[in-house]
């Protein structure tokens, strides 16, 4: 069942040069209990801010469902429908599957400059899935609670880089 697992924690990790960045074990659990070995997730980006987005791959009907919804309210409000194809652009255009090796995941190229991700990337939970941030982004961010995050995880100067280090 989808949504059975929440996605809950945070935690940074070292992104190499070719993208590859260690998963934080609160979303490996969550993996190992729910993607039944598929090695792959959903990378997207965020509709508002500037990170990224990941979900399981079978979160997808649900993401469906959810724009067809807000489809038919922006119809009922008389809104155009290039808003619905905008979003719609923005959902599934600036999403894709990405490969999980050895708990590490690397991240698409585009994604990447989308997300503006360096060196360090900060994974946040956020339910049904997570964000993954530009750990230096995220501690400018206008949201206190992620601006905090950001703060303890770049203060503790221990960044995941693979294993279980610190995540």
């Amino acid at each position: 069942m989808v949504g059975e697992h929440l996605f809950s924690g945070s935690a940074v990790g070292a992104v190499d040069a070719d993208g590859a960045v260690p998963l934080p074990r609160f979303v490996l659990r969550v993996l190992e209990s729910t993607a039944k070995g598929t090695g792959r997730i959903v990378v997207g980006a965020h509709e508002d801010d500037p990170c990224l987005t990941a979900w399981e791959t079978s979160y997808a009907p649900v993401l469906q469902a959810e724009l067809e919804r807000r489809r038919l309210q922006d119809e009922a409000q008389g809104a155009p429908p290039a808003e619905h194809h905008s979003r719609a652009r923005r959902l599934f255009g600036f999403a894709e599957d990405a490969e999980i090796e050895r708990g590490r995941l690397m991240l698409p190229p585009m994604l990447r400059s989308k997300g503006r991700i360096g060196t360090l990337a900060l994974f946040v939970g956020t339910g049904s899935g997570f964000e993954i941030w530009s750990a230096e982004l995220a501690a400018e961010a206008d949201d206190p609670a992620l601006r905090e995050i950001a703060a303890f995880w770049l203060s503790e100067g221990k960044f995941n880089e693979g294993g279980d280090a610190t995540c």
